[in-house]
């Protein structure tokens, strides 16, 4: 029997999954802290990663024949920023995707280097989460640690380097660096020059399904592991998409995690440029839109713990689904895609002295639906046909939001039997680097598997159309007000 192992760089823990060709054979997770020397401030040691990932796979493979461990593969929290002296030390601790410190960074690159000369460079434009605008601060305000870098690569790569000796990265991370021509899949030389950044500092760049060399022979012998593969892997996103199977054109996975995600495969490059919708590399070397909105099950959470302050069965609010004007604008922490707007802040509207708390917990759901609906209708208008969706997250065991949202929608929504999402698209992309064609397609057929549909209520989805075209003149009008 063969075996694969994913591991998962998160921002909370690290996660390795141990497959075979067809079943999930034991996982472990390796929590970590993440530090905040300042408001908005967010590191971590990437030390930490490494020591996580190799407990990880000690107790992974316990129980079995080490010997057929194939491949290692990786998923990792997208867009932190890593640094190496010549000497491969840690120049500073890694600075985190939700690091606010480089907004002052971030308006000097959509305003002054400007939105158009960032989209045609790379696809995108500025966000504090991003790589590029954490070099940039560093350039400008730890000039001489910037000036120690050897190295710049992204949290995964940090740990694959460390367990091959490969200085690589993938198409999917190199996406959401800012630094990265998304269209060509290369390194982008003008945006380069902007972060004063040399190309030698950076990794060379692979498909997430290349092998970029092997484990080291030190560790494979503390491990009890013959000769494995390290396969570079892909981004959080990316990788969940394998995990889920959301790998062919007009393929959508959306997560009801605490943000909410849209991702959506296409097989050509195409960007957006009027709204805050990302365009990345995917790792079955296609593209793919990511969507993301701050409050999905977080905005549930918030208003069932917080202001209900009570267990809350969601059946009691069925009734008012498709009968409430009630309306409710999600943006709790400002909102990410499509609006890119910090400041924003979310809204309650048609209240009167007779709105019932079940009436403000369904628009709290249909809030939430309608935002991910904005996103995948802008996604729609720059030619993804998009037929059905899975769905992932917390979010999914609330029977009355996926009914919602299949309805706002009006598209099935698909809930996997697995859910293990960037750990199992790793595991895949390592078993992909082994496999022929054919075993790898047998695997698919076996980890895809979908154990529920959710159908959208015919009575729901005229209704749903109509308050939606209202719900998109609320945020305009709130701006205003703020």
């Amino acid at each position: 029997m063969k075996y694969f192992i994913g591991l998962d760089i998160g921002t909370s823990s690290t996660k390795a999954l141990l497959i075979s060709e067809n079943k999930i054979i034991a996982s472990a997770v390796r929590d970590y802290p993440v530090y905040y020397p300042q408001p908005g401030w967010s590191q971590q040691n990437p030390s930490d990663w490494l020591r996580a990932s190799l407990a990880t796979l000690e107790e992974v493979t316990a129980g079995i024949d080490k010997s057929q461990v194939c491949a290692i593969s990786f998923s990792g929290q997208m867009h932190g920023l890593v640094t190496l002296d010549k000497n491969d030390e840690v120049i500073r601790p890694a600075i985190l995707w939700n690091d606010g410190r480089s907004e002052k960074q971030v308006e000097y690159l959509n305003n002054e280097v400007g939105r158009d000369f960032l989209l045609d460079c790379t696809g995108n434009i500025a966000f504090a989460g991003f790589t590029a605008p954490k070099v940039l601060w560093m350039y400008e305000n730890e000039r001489e640690n910037f000036d120690r870098i050897s190295k710049i690569m992204l949290p995964k790569d940090y740990v694959a380097y460390m367990l091959s000796g490969s200085f690589a990265t993938d198409v999917s991370d190199a996406a959401g660096t800012l630094y990265f021509d998304t269209g060509k899949r290369e390194w982008s030389k003008p945006m380069l020059e902007v972060f004063h950044i040399d190309e030698t500092m950076l990794p060379k760049v692979y498909e997430s399904d290349e092998c970029v060399g092997y484990l080291k022979d030190e560790i494979a012998a503390r491990l009890g592991f013959g000769r494995v593969k390290i396969v570079i892997g892909a981004g959080d996103n990316a990788a969940s998409a394998i995990g889920t199977g959301t790998v062919d054109n007009g393929s959508c996975n959306i997560s009801l995690g605490t943000s909410g995600t849209v991702f959506v495969t296409c097989d050509s490059y195409e960007c957006d440029k009027i709204n805050a919708i990302h365009t990345f590399c995917s790792a079955n070397r296609k593209y793919h839109y990511l969507a993301c909105i701050l409050s999905a099950a977080s905005a549930q959470k918030w208003w069932v713990e917080d202001i209900l302050a009570t267990q809350y069965d969601f059946s009691q609010a069925e009734k008012y689904a498709g009968k409430s004007d009630v309306q409710f604008l999600p943006y709790l922490m400002g909102e990410r895609s499509p609006v890119n707007d910090s400041n924003i802040r979310g809204a309650f509207l048609g209240l009167s002295m007779n709105t019932a708390k079940q009436e403000m917990t369904v628009a709290v759901l249909e809030g939430v639906a309608f935002a991910l609906r904005q996103n995948i209708d802008i996604i729609r208008s720059l030619g993804a046909d998009i037929e059905k969706s899975k769905v992932c997250g917390g979010g999914t065991k609330n029977r009355l939001w996926l009914k919602i949202l299949a309805s706002v929608l009006n598209i099935t929504l698909e809930i996997p039997v697995l859910e293990h999402g960037g750990a199992l698209g790793a595991a895949m992309l390592a078993a992909k680097s082994v496999l022929n064609a054919d075993e790898y397609s047998a695997a698919e057929n076996e980890f895809y598997k979908v154990k529920e549909t959710v159908e959208p209520d015919a009575s729901l989805v005229d209704f749903y159309n109509e308050k939606y075209k209202k719900y998109l003149r609320i945020y305009p009008a709130v701006k205003e007000c703020l």
